[in-house]
């Protein structure tokens, strides 16, 4: 369902921390013959810990709190000790004890290192700015405010504080790599740039750089440069996990899958708890049908597998009998709840749901807001950040909220948090809207679709339980008014084929099946517009993929991104809109129809490909979806020739889809409350049966596999 930049996950900018400092003590003491020295023997310690050699780190630090319990030094550095060993929450204890002890800049720097890991941002900040208040020259300090102030969010603080850290040491290569970051995160790409360029030049070697202006080519669209920057980067840092996870998506944007799935296997290989490698790798593997379905979703198991090992589930009271009837409390869990598809489909429908039944509380997962967002908050009655919060705070949090059903807007794309899910904060958990495979979790108890997408022969395709919807899964949100053009054939005498998918879905297949329909129908065009397409070098080597196939490069209209009015109107010049297999068009297929552009769709054998075919089924247009290649060639030559046809289509179509179930929003807020209240009660009967067995509560909501839907409460939808 997502678009252009939107399916994509990424990670490291490379935002070094200030090193720790050893305030060394002249005395010693005497030890029996010999003299003990606790400066000698902490700089050992602090040599040991450096290396990784944390027993005999810890050896050395007990050896001085032995005989100087209070030694600050050695209460501070065994704290940061503790934290390497993984017990943070001790570690900070004695880290705040030293600070008692002996209250200093480089105490509290390092204390907000520490809170920094934890993911406490704001008390982090706070010990930024304590350490400032002692020493207001710090320019670690500062810079490492700014890192925090970034990472929660305030941007021009952040580049303020970055700021100041290099106007007290204006060749800290760090703080120029940071102030890029902030400037990034702030919407000044070409400061950052400029940023990294100047840590560059300070030092030609720094990966993290290179990685950084990598992300700035990639977001303007420079694919080319951001590929040669990741390279580079990993020329001087091989072991970067994250920057294997970068270029694979740049890869995967300009059509290069095998490359960008090596490079997300990559990079899981050298960090296995980098989540969102493996979640590329799974969404990547949706946009070709050479990888065996079964192997993706046996890939898909594994990655659930390996969040459910790192995961402490917690436990739900046992709800009474009579609770079966009660309000709902209903959290959504996206990182799109803005101008995006997601927002696009859901803003209807949470208008039209019934706050007696059900309470909306929303988790944003990113920091993005617009005005799509700003109508949507109205009807939640609490919207809160995830974005600096670690998975097992989220869960807490999202549990100590009493949440009845949790519902995942992801699945394996961009700002998804699948690992707080293995968490199971709450007793139900549902993938709805955002993805169209299996997440792979057991944890998430069902996925919602409908007849078309979610046919009892493909159940075993999902970890998760079926949950039918009686019409179709999706709702359109239909955008503000654009006016529906007249065809253009009609006027200019030509076909003009369209497809505006995102370019990674046109795969080499789909390249050869369009190239195809062109041959097929002498004299028409194909106009492909999309965000990738705004870089030269990847419209060239577009042509070059269609040139193979013995297409003229001039009967190639290859367009990037635009406003999202000036988008639709695009469609204008279009006929007949194409859907790429086996990824199709979701959102771009809904708003070719709205713009009165049929689009021709193949048949498929897994949710994904249905998404089209329910959406034309649906909209009452079934003859646009063809049994196979064969029959995508032989429609389209068809309907090309089909001019009065055409014309008909262009003047209803919209029309016909407003009528649709597709667009009837109160409908389809009805259903999906069924549905919420169906999950619901069927959670109170099971948990109570096994009370009754004196079982306990169920540690799943789904103890039987058996798909459910809902039973329609209204008859009829639109005749094709």
């Amino acid at each position: 369902m997502k678009q252009a930049s939107d399916e994509e996950q990424r990670a490291g900018e490379g935002g070094n921390r200030g090193a720790l400092n050893v305030r060394v003590p002249a005395a010693g003491l005497a030890d029996g013959s010999s003299l003990f020295s606790i400066g000698d023997t902490l700089q050992a310690a602090f040599a040991h810990h450096q290396a990784g050699r944390f027993t005999d780190a810890a050896a050395h630090y007990q050896q001085i709190l032995s005989r100087e319990p209070d030694h600050a030094d050695a209460v501070h550095f065994a704290g940061l000790l503790v934290c390497d060993t993984g017990d943070i929450a001790t570690g900070v204890e004695w880290i705040r004890r030293s600070i008692q002890l002996h209250p200093n800049a480089i105490y509290y720097n390092n204390l907000g290192n520490v809170l920094i890991r934890r993911g406490e941002h704001h008390a982090a900040i706070a010990s930024y700015r304590e350490a400032l208040a002692l020493k207001p020259d710090y320019a670690e300090a500062h810079n490492n405010l700014g890192n925090a102030l970034r990472e929660a969010g305030e941007y021009a603080a952040a580049v303020d504080s970055c700021a100041n850290a290099l106007a007290l040491a204006p060749e800290y290569v760090e703080a120029w790599n940071n102030l890029g970051n902030a400037f990034k995160d702030d919407g000044n790409e070409d400061a950052a740039l400029k940023s990294y360029t100047k840590a560059l030049s300070l030092r030609p070697d720094y990966a993290e750089a290179y990685n950084n202006l990598g992300n700035v080519y990639e977001k303007q669209n420079r694919l080319a440069e951001a590929t040669a920057c990741y390279r580079k980067a990993l020329t001087l840092k091989p072991d970067i996990a994250t920057i294997h996870n970068n270029l694979g998506n740049v890869l995967r944007d300009q059509c290069d899958l095998d490359a960008a799935v090596d490079s997300f296997r990559r990079a899981f290989a050298l960090d296995h708890d980098l989540h969102a490698a493996r979640s590329n790798l799974l969404l990547q593997l949706n946009f070709t049908l050479q990888v065996p379905l079964e192997a993706q979703i046996d890939e898909a198991r594994r990655f659930g597998e390996r969040l459910a090992a790192h995961a402490r589930p917690l436990t739900h009271r046992v709800p009474d009998v009579s609770e079966k009837g009660r309000r709902l409390k209903i959290g959504f869990v996206s990182g799109d709840l803005r101008a995006h598809p997601v927002g696009f489909f859901l803003e209807s429908v949470v208008v039209q749901l019934d706050a007696a039944r059900l309470e909306l509380v929303a988790y944003a997962t990113g920091r993005d807001e617009d005005a799509v967002t700003a109508r949507l908050k109205p009807h939640f009655s609490a919207w809160h950040s995830l974005a600096n919060l670690t998975d097992e705070a989220c869960a807490h949090r999202i549990h100590a909220d009493g949440i009845d059903i949790l519902i995942d807007f992801s699945g394996h794309t961009t700002r998804n948090r699948l690992p707080v899910f293995a968490w199971k904060p709450a007793p139900i958990q549902v993938s709805w809207l955002g993805y169209f495979a299996t997440t792979g979790l057991a944890a998430i108890d069902y996925v919602i679709g409908d007849r078309y997408v979610l046919p009892e022969s493909e159940a075993s395709h999902f970890v998760e339980r079926p949950w039918r919807l009686p019409d179709s899964f999706l709702c359109y949100t239909p955008p503000q008014e654009v006016a529906v053009g007249p065809l253009p054939m009609a006027t200019n005498g030509v076909v003009t084929f369209g497809s505006f998918n995102h370019l990674v879905k046109i795969n080499d297949d789909v390249v050869a099946l369009w190239a195809r329909v062109l041959h097929g129908v002498p004299g028409s065009r194909l106009l492909m517009k999309t965000r990738q397409l705004g870089d030269p070098s990847v419209q060239q080597a577009t042509r070059v993929r269609f040139a193979v196939h013995g297409i003229d490069p001039e009967r190639l209209k290859l367009e990037g991104q635009s406003t999202h009015a000036d988008y639709l109107s695009v469609y204008n010049s279009v006929d007949i809109a194409l859907s790429p297999y086996p990824y199709p068009g979701g959102t771009t297929t809904a708003e070719a129809l709205w713009m009165g552009v049929p689009v021709l769709c193949r048949r498929g054998n897994r949710f994904l490909p249905h998404i089209v075919e329910s959406i034309l089924h649906t909209a009452g247009l079934p003859q646009w979806i063809a049994a196979d290649d064969d029959d995508y060639v032989a429609k389209a030559v068809v309907f090309a020739a089909g001019l009065d046809h055409l014309k008909r289509l262009r003047a209803g179509l919209r029309q016909q889809l407003l009528a649709s179930p597709f667009c009837d929003a109160p409908r389809f807020a009805r259903n999906l409350e069924a549905a919420f209240r169906g999950m619901w009660q069927q959670y109170v009967a099971d948990v109570q049966a096994h009370s009754l067995a004196g079982a306990g509560t169920p540690s799943a909501v789904n103890p039987h596999r058996n798909p459910l839907e809902n039973v329609p409460n209204h008859a009829g939808r639109i005749a094709p």
